[in-house]
């Protein structure tokens, strides 16, 4: 997968589309990521008790996971912050290594 935990990316369809966010966590069997902030469900959880008493449950909001073709990754080209594809190339101890599409520079 191009996309890794960490990396600044944007919306390009969808709900959120626009929006920027962090990989917060990858998941390449399934194909998707979780970003913050975007693709926000409320989710029921029943309501139970803790150790001290205070009640836990209700209604929560979080992150839902997206497919990483809806993403794309955002670099930082003289100042301004640019949307790419993501490349790879092999150095010369045969490392892989990312490559920005658009400007060119490793990630």
């Amino acid at each position: 997968m191009k996309i890794k935990k960490g990396d600044l990316v944007q919306v390009i369809t969808g709900k959120d589309r626009g929006k920027q966010g962090k990989v917060i966590q990858a998941f390449p069997r399934e194909d998707r990521v979780l970003v913050e902030g975007v693709n926000r469900v409320k989710k029921h959880t029943k309501a139970g008790q803790t150790a001290r008493g205070s009640q836990t449950g209700g209604i929560v909001t979080t992150e839902a996971p997206v497919h990483v073709s809806n993403v794309q990754l955002v670099v930082e080209k003289d100042g301004k912050k640019v949307v790419t594809r993501v490349g790879f190339r092999f150095d010369d101890e045969g490392n892989k290594i990312r490559v920005a599409k658009r400007t060119g520079e490793d990630i």
